[in-house]
Protein backbone atom coordinates (compact mmCIF):
# COMPACT_ATOMS: atom_id res chain seq x y z
CA UNK A 1 0.00 0.00 0.00
CA UNK A 2 1.07 3.57 -0.94
CA UNK A 3 0.02 5.99 1.85
CA UNK A 4 -2.02 8.62 0.60
CA UNK A 5 0.15 11.55 2.24
CA UNK A 6 1.61 12.01 -1.04
CA UNK A 7 0.72 10.96 -4.18
CA UNK A 8 3.46 9.01 -6.13
CA UNK A 9 4.85 10.27 -9.37
CA UNK A 10 2.66 8.51 -11.85
CA UNK A 11 -0.06 10.47 -10.05
CA UNK A 12 1.89 13.69 -10.03
CA UNK A 13 2.59 13.49 -13.42
CA UNK A 14 -0.66 14.64 -14.74
CA UNK A 15 -1.10 18.33 -14.16
CA UNK A 16 -3.73 20.24 -15.68
CA UNK A 17 -3.16 22.72 -18.57
CA UNK A 18 -5.58 25.06 -17.93
CA UNK A 19 -5.38 26.75 -20.82
CA UNK A 20 -7.16 23.37 -22.50
CA UNK A 21 -10.22 24.41 -21.12
CA UNK A 22 -10.89 27.78 -22.47
CA UNK A 23 -12.85 27.13 -26.02
CA UNK A 24 -15.07 24.34 -24.43
CA UNK A 25 -16.22 26.65 -21.45
CA UNK A 26 -17.07 29.25 -23.57
CA UNK A 27 -19.33 27.26 -25.42
CA UNK A 28 -20.93 25.92 -21.96
CA UNK A 29 -21.24 29.57 -20.41
CA UNK A 30 -22.96 31.08 -23.58
CA UNK A 31 -25.00 27.72 -23.71
CA UNK A 32 -25.89 28.12 -20.44
CA UNK A 33 -24.75 23.69 -19.76
CA UNK A 34 -22.73 22.59 -17.16
CA UNK A 35 -20.55 19.71 -17.72
CA UNK A 36 -19.67 16.91 -15.01
CA UNK A 37 -15.84 17.30 -16.02
CA UNK A 38 -15.88 20.37 -13.91
CA UNK A 39 -18.52 19.91 -11.38
CA UNK A 40 -16.75 16.86 -10.42
CA UNK A 41 -13.03 18.07 -10.84
CA UNK A 42 -11.80 15.45 -13.41
CA UNK A 43 -8.55 15.19 -13.54
CA UNK A 44 -8.70 14.18 -17.40
CA UNK A 45 -10.83 17.59 -18.19
CA UNK A 46 -8.11 19.49 -19.87
CA UNK A 47 -7.01 16.55 -21.99
CA UNK A 48 -10.99 16.32 -22.65
CA UNK A 49 -11.53 19.92 -23.47
CA UNK A 50 -8.25 20.37 -25.78
CA UNK A 51 -10.09 17.44 -27.68
CA UNK A 52 -13.10 19.20 -28.24
CA UNK A 53 -15.34 16.73 -26.03
CA UNK A 54 -17.03 17.06 -22.90
CA UNK A 55 -19.79 15.04 -20.56
CA UNK A 56 -22.67 16.82 -20.43
CA UNK A 57 -24.29 17.19 -17.12
CA UNK A 58 -28.63 17.46 -17.25
CA UNK A 59 -30.98 17.82 -15.22
CA UNK A 60 -29.14 21.05 -12.80
CA UNK A 61 -25.64 20.87 -10.98
CA UNK A 62 -27.38 19.89 -7.36
CA UNK A 63 -27.55 16.60 -6.50
CA UNK A 64 -30.24 14.91 -4.15
CA UNK A 65 -27.49 12.30 -2.96
CA UNK A 66 -24.33 13.15 -0.38
CA UNK A 67 -22.13 10.32 -2.13
CA UNK A 68 -18.43 10.65 -0.01
CA UNK A 69 -16.16 10.08 -3.40
CA UNK A 70 -18.26 13.08 -4.98
CA UNK A 71 -17.86 16.80 -5.24
CA UNK A 72 -21.17 18.05 -7.12
CA UNK A 73 -23.22 19.83 -4.45
CA UNK A 74 -25.85 18.44 -2.66
CA UNK A 75 -29.15 20.04 -1.81
CA UNK A 76 -32.85 20.73 -3.14
CA UNK A 77 -32.40 20.86 -7.52
CA UNK A 78 -34.27 23.51 -9.08
CA UNK A 79 -36.63 23.14 -11.13
CA UNK A 80 -35.87 21.03 -14.59
CA UNK A 81 -35.79 23.17 -17.73
CA UNK A 82 -37.16 22.16 -20.83
CA UNK A 83 -34.91 23.67 -23.47
CA UNK A 84 -31.92 21.94 -22.20
CA UNK A 85 -31.90 19.29 -24.48
CA UNK A 86 -32.19 21.69 -27.20
CA UNK A 87 -29.18 23.37 -26.03
CA UNK A 88 -26.88 20.33 -25.37
CA UNK A 89 -27.87 19.78 -29.20
CA UNK A 90 -26.77 23.11 -30.28
CA UNK A 91 -23.67 22.95 -28.74
CA UNK A 92 -23.07 19.70 -29.87
CA UNK A 93 -23.30 20.91 -33.48
CA UNK A 94 -21.13 23.99 -32.84
CA UNK A 95 -18.72 22.10 -31.12
CA UNK A 96 -18.81 19.48 -33.82
CA UNK A 97 -18.79 16.70 -31.44
CA UNK A 98 -18.76 12.73 -33.13
CA UNK A 99 -19.55 11.79 -30.13
CA UNK A 100 -21.44 12.46 -26.84
CA UNK A 101 -21.61 11.75 -23.01
CA UNK A 102 -24.77 12.65 -21.23
CA UNK A 103 -24.94 12.21 -17.24
CA UNK A 104 -27.11 13.95 -14.56
CA UNK A 105 -26.64 14.19 -10.82
CA UNK A 106 -29.24 12.37 -8.90
CA UNK A 107 -32.64 13.63 -9.11
CA UNK A 108 -34.61 11.64 -6.71
CA UNK A 109 -36.98 14.45 -5.98
CA UNK A 110 -38.84 13.84 -9.79
CA UNK A 111 -41.51 11.18 -10.43
CA UNK A 112 -38.97 9.42 -13.18
CA UNK A 113 -35.93 10.24 -11.96
CA UNK A 114 -35.29 12.47 -14.93
CA UNK A 115 -35.55 9.99 -17.26
CA UNK A 116 -37.89 11.65 -19.65
CA UNK A 117 -34.91 14.23 -19.84
CA UNK A 118 -32.82 11.78 -20.67
CA UNK A 119 -34.48 10.86 -24.14
CA UNK A 120 -35.67 14.45 -25.08
CA UNK A 121 -31.46 15.05 -25.02
CA UNK A 122 -30.34 11.41 -26.80
CA UNK A 123 -33.59 12.64 -29.26
CA UNK A 124 -32.20 16.18 -29.72
CA UNK A 125 -28.84 15.29 -30.72
CA UNK A 126 -30.06 12.44 -32.93
CA UNK A 127 -31.55 14.76 -34.96
CA UNK A 128 -28.54 16.54 -35.73
CA UNK A 129 -27.34 15.93 -39.25
CA UNK A 130 -24.63 14.11 -38.62
CA UNK A 131 -26.01 12.75 -35.82
CA UNK A 132 -22.90 11.73 -33.17
CA UNK A 133 -23.12 8.53 -30.90
CA UNK A 134 -24.19 8.85 -27.73
CA UNK A 135 -23.92 7.44 -24.41
CA UNK A 136 -25.98 7.97 -21.56
CA UNK A 137 -24.00 7.47 -18.43
CA UNK A 138 -27.42 7.48 -15.93
CA UNK A 139 -28.31 7.29 -12.38
CA UNK A 140 -29.91 4.45 -10.68
CA UNK A 141 -33.64 6.18 -10.86
CA UNK A 142 -34.23 4.32 -7.98
CA UNK A 143 -34.95 1.05 -9.61
CA UNK A 144 -37.82 2.12 -11.53
CA UNK A 145 -38.03 -0.12 -14.57
CA UNK A 146 -40.09 2.12 -16.60
CA UNK A 147 -37.58 5.01 -16.17
CA UNK A 148 -35.11 2.96 -17.83
CA UNK A 149 -37.05 1.66 -20.43
CA UNK A 150 -38.11 5.64 -22.01
CA UNK A 151 -33.86 5.90 -22.39
CA UNK A 152 -33.29 2.70 -23.51
CA UNK A 153 -35.85 3.43 -25.82
CA UNK A 154 -34.71 6.72 -26.64
CA UNK A 155 -31.79 4.93 -28.42
CA UNK A 156 -28.23 5.39 -27.24
CA UNK A 157 -25.31 3.86 -28.40
CA UNK A 158 -24.19 3.17 -25.00
CA UNK A 159 -25.98 3.03 -21.64
CA UNK A 160 -23.70 3.61 -18.46
CA UNK A 161 -24.29 3.09 -15.07
CA UNK A 162 -21.28 3.07 -12.63
CA UNK A 163 -21.38 0.86 -9.68
CA UNK A 164 -18.33 2.97 -8.34
CA UNK A 165 -16.92 0.31 -5.45
CA UNK A 166 -17.37 -2.68 -3.89
CA UNK A 167 -20.37 -3.29 -2.31
CA UNK A 168 -18.54 -3.18 1.94
CA UNK A 169 -18.04 0.02 1.62
CA UNK A 170 -21.83 1.64 -0.13
CA UNK A 171 -22.49 2.88 3.47
CA UNK A 172 -19.51 5.16 3.18
CA UNK A 173 -19.13 6.10 -0.46
CA UNK A 174 -22.45 5.29 -1.94
CA UNK A 175 -24.80 6.41 0.42
CA UNK A 176 -28.42 5.86 -0.63
CA UNK A 177 -27.51 2.88 -3.52
CA UNK A 178 -27.62 -0.54 -3.60
CA UNK A 179 -25.03 -2.65 -5.50
CA UNK A 180 -28.23 -5.24 -6.34
CA UNK A 181 -29.89 -2.18 -7.50
CA UNK A 182 -27.74 -1.07 -9.77
CA UNK A 183 -26.79 -4.75 -11.46
CA UNK A 184 -30.09 -5.13 -12.15
CA UNK A 185 -30.34 -1.86 -13.63
CA UNK A 186 -27.77 -2.63 -16.12
CA UNK A 187 -28.90 -6.59 -16.46
CA UNK A 188 -32.81 -4.70 -17.34
CA UNK A 189 -31.14 -2.41 -20.02
CA UNK A 190 -29.93 -5.49 -21.91
CA UNK A 191 -32.92 -7.66 -21.75
CA UNK A 192 -34.87 -4.09 -22.88
CA UNK A 193 -32.53 -4.01 -25.98
CA UNK A 194 -29.97 -7.33 -26.09
CA UNK A 195 -28.02 -4.82 -28.87
CA UNK A 196 -27.57 -1.90 -26.57
CA UNK A 197 -23.82 -1.87 -25.75
CA UNK A 198 -23.78 -1.95 -21.51
CA UNK A 199 -21.36 0.03 -19.40
CA UNK A 200 -20.20 0.31 -15.55
CA UNK A 201 -17.41 1.83 -13.88
CA UNK A 202 -15.63 1.90 -10.09
CA UNK A 203 -12.83 3.22 -8.94
CA UNK A 204 -9.53 1.91 -6.77
CA UNK A 205 -8.27 3.18 -3.26
CA UNK A 206 -10.93 4.03 -1.26
CA UNK A 207 -10.22 0.40 0.78
CA UNK A 208 -10.71 -2.50 -1.41
CA UNK A 209 -9.49 -5.66 -1.32
CA UNK A 210 -8.34 -7.44 -4.42
CA UNK A 211 -10.82 -10.37 -3.65
CA UNK A 212 -13.71 -7.79 -3.54
CA UNK A 213 -12.33 -6.60 -6.51
CA UNK A 214 -12.40 -9.58 -8.48
CA UNK A 215 -15.69 -10.52 -7.13
CA UNK A 216 -17.52 -6.79 -8.24
CA UNK A 217 -15.89 -8.04 -11.84
CA UNK A 218 -17.49 -11.14 -11.96
CA UNK A 219 -20.58 -9.78 -11.23
CA UNK A 220 -20.89 -7.00 -13.35
CA UNK A 221 -20.39 -9.71 -16.26
CA UNK A 222 -23.07 -12.14 -14.87
CA UNK A 223 -25.35 -8.97 -15.66
CA UNK A 224 -23.97 -8.75 -19.39
CA UNK A 225 -22.45 -5.72 -19.01
CA UNK A 226 -20.26 -5.15 -22.13
CA UNK A 227 -17.14 -2.62 -20.65
CA UNK A 228 -16.05 -2.24 -17.49
CA UNK A 229 -13.76 0.76 -16.63
CA UNK A 230 -11.70 0.73 -13.71
CA UNK A 231 -9.70 3.73 -12.28
CA UNK A 232 -7.88 5.32 -9.39
CA UNK A 233 -10.43 7.43 -6.88
CA UNK A 234 -8.26 11.04 -6.48
CA UNK A 235 -9.95 12.84 -3.50
CA UNK A 236 -11.64 16.48 -5.28
CA UNK A 237 -11.98 17.83 -1.86
CA UNK A 238 -11.33 18.14 1.89
CA UNK A 239 -14.38 17.24 2.32
CA UNK A 240 -14.72 14.30 0.44
CA UNK A 241 -13.48 10.99 1.72
CA UNK A 242 -9.40 10.26 1.61
CA UNK A 243 -7.60 8.09 -0.79
CA UNK A 244 -6.62 5.21 1.61
CA UNK A 245 -4.62 4.18 -0.93
CA UNK A 246 -2.83 4.90 -4.87
CA UNK A 247 -2.84 1.69 -6.51
CA UNK A 248 0.12 0.70 -8.84
CA UNK A 249 -0.44 0.86 -12.62
CA UNK A 250 0.73 -2.79 -12.76
CA UNK A 251 -2.20 -3.65 -10.22
CA UNK A 252 -4.72 -1.71 -12.72
CA UNK A 253 -3.17 -4.10 -15.69
CA UNK A 254 -3.33 -6.84 -13.46
CA UNK A 255 -7.42 -6.42 -13.32
CA UNK A 256 -7.78 -5.45 -17.12
CA UNK A 257 -6.31 -9.00 -17.75
CA UNK A 258 -9.09 -10.56 -15.23
CA UNK A 259 -11.81 -8.78 -16.87
CA UNK A 260 -10.99 -9.76 -20.20
CA UNK A 261 -10.53 -13.22 -19.10
CA UNK A 262 -14.22 -13.03 -17.45
CA UNK A 263 -15.13 -12.22 -21.17
CA UNK A 264 -15.93 -8.31 -21.17
CA UNK A 265 -15.62 -6.85 -24.74
CA UNK A 266 -13.29 -4.02 -23.55
CA UNK A 267 -11.45 -2.71 -19.77
CA UNK A 268 -10.49 0.49 -19.78
CA UNK A 269 -8.45 0.13 -16.24
CA UNK A 270 -5.69 2.52 -15.53
CA UNK A 271 -4.94 5.28 -12.76
CA UNK A 272 -6.78 8.51 -14.80
CA UNK A 273 -9.70 6.41 -16.48
CA UNK A 274 -12.66 7.38 -15.74
CA UNK A 275 -16.41 6.69 -16.48
CA UNK A 276 -16.25 8.95 -19.75
CA UNK A 277 -12.68 9.09 -20.68
CA UNK A 278 -11.95 8.34 -24.14
CA UNK A 279 -15.68 6.82 -24.39
CA UNK A 280 -15.72 6.57 -28.20
CA UNK A 281 -12.77 4.78 -28.23
CA UNK A 282 -13.69 2.22 -25.33
CA UNK A 283 -16.69 1.45 -27.51
CA UNK A 284 -15.22 1.10 -31.04
CA UNK A 285 -12.70 -1.34 -29.28
CA UNK A 286 -15.26 -3.39 -27.66
CA UNK A 287 -16.98 -4.02 -31.45
CA UNK A 288 -13.69 -4.46 -32.52
CA UNK A 289 -13.27 -1.43 -34.84
CA UNK A 290 -9.36 -1.18 -34.13
CA UNK A 291 -7.04 -2.42 -31.41
CA UNK A 292 -7.43 -2.27 -27.62
CA UNK A 293 -7.56 1.13 -26.66
CA UNK A 294 -5.26 0.32 -23.56
CA UNK A 295 -4.79 4.22 -21.48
Amino acid sequence: MISSERAPEWIRAKRLRLGQLHDVKSVMRSSRLSTVCEEARCPNRGECFSRGTATFLLLGDVCTRACGFCDIATGKPGPVDPMEPFRVAAAVRQMKLDFVVLTSVDRDDLPDGGAAHFAAAVGAIRRLDPAPGVEVLTPDFLGRFDSLRVVVESGPDVFNHNVETVPRLYARVRRGARLDRSLGLLSAAKILNPDLTTKSGFMLGLGEKPDEVKELLGRLRDAQVDIVTIGQYLRPSRENLPVEEYVHPEVFDHYREIGELLGFRHVFSGPFVRSSYRAEEALAASRGVFGDAHP
